[in-house]
């Protein structure tokens, strides 16, 4: 799978690439492992405590299900890496 990158005005590209891959890797976690899912929907910041590349913004877009603003990030998301986010819409909490 070829990783896109998403444009971006921020310094340090080594930087935005890591976050990237970053949140590529718990969505597609997310779409692989239903017990990581469960995790995620119950506590994401506790499910999210291993992802050390991961800002708060993107923490906080994750945990909430903004598709917008990742997509922002990583670009465009296929049918499986938008699982967990069409999960977390889906929920009532919020």
């Amino acid at each position: 799978m070829t990783t896109k990158l998403a444009p971006t005005k921020e310094k340090g590209g080594a930087q935005v690439l890591a976050r990237t891959d970053e949140l590529r890797a718990v969505l597609k976690r997310a779409a692989e492992e239903s017990e990581f899912l469960a995790r995620l929907a119950d506590d994401p910041q506790e499910a999210l405590r291993e992802y050390y590349a991961l800002t708060a913004e993107q923490r906080a877009a994750l945990a909430s299900g903004d598709i917008r603003k990742i997509q922002s990030w990583v670009g465009e998301l296929d049918k499986e890496l938008a699982t967990w986010l069409w999960c977390r819409l889906c929920q009532e909490k919020w």
